[in-house]
């Protein structure tokens, strides 16, 4: 099963996350407030997405939609929701007559990756913490 099926059904940013899935206004949250989830970039395709793109300055499309092994109408969806969320670039040009699209992250989405990565590390910090308190 490739799991392209359901990958685009989650709301579109500007329908906005969760209460409990705002994205963090800073890169680090108070003491006494844990790092939330970001919505946007939780969705498993757009985490992939990003993930594969924060190894990089730059890729094109093709290499995007291989190495997330994805079909090219869910790379284009995914995309336009990050870039309408504001953590992607997409740039456009031709490589001798053959148009072609190239993807990177923004720096805001380089920080709301750091950010999303922070609070899932987190949640398993807590888990850790509460397995070793209750003896598991």
């Amino acid at each position: 099963m490739s799991g392209e099926a359901d990958l685009g059904d989650s709301p579109a940013p500007g329908d906005g996350p969760a209460r409990d899935e705002r994205p963090a206004q800073s890169g680090r949250a108070a003491p006494d407030e844990a790092p939330a989830l970001d919505g946007v970039i939780h969705h498993p395709t757009r985490l992939t997405l990003v993930a594969f793109l924060s190894a990089c300055d730059e890729a094109e499309f093709a290499a995007v939609r291989d190495g997330c092994r994805v079909s090219d109408s869910v790379l284009s969806k995914n995309a336009s929701a990050l870039e309408a969320a504001g953590y992607l670039h997409v740039r456009k040009g031709h490589v001798g007559k053959r148009p072609r699209t190239w993807l990177s992250l923004t720096p805001a989405g380089r920080q709301a990756l750091t950010r999303h990565l922070a609070a899932l590390q987190d949640l398993v910090d807590a888990a850790r913490g509460a397995a070793s308190s209750v003896g598991a």
